[in-house]
């Protein structure tokens, strides 16, 4: 599943992420948000995910399982 995020702005990305991720046990996600990689770790951390740096503001999210 891709999710686009370009041009949101925190905390956008993270709340759609995590919207998402109920549905999609991965998520690529499409963020040009300055906020997200900072972000994105301390999400993942509380929440257990896990996520890759594909490429710039792309991310591979997974679920926790």
């Amino acid at each position: 599943m891709e999710l686009n995020c370009l041009g949101m702005r925190c905390p956008l990305p993270i709340i759609k992420l995590a919207q998402t991720l109920k549905n999609y046990p991965e998520v690529v996600l499409l963020s040009d948000d300055p906020a997200t990689l900072p972000d994105l770790t301390a999400w993942s951390r509380m929440t257990n995910n896990t996520f890759t740096i594909l490429e710039p503001n792309t991310y591979l999210v997974k679920g926790a399982k």
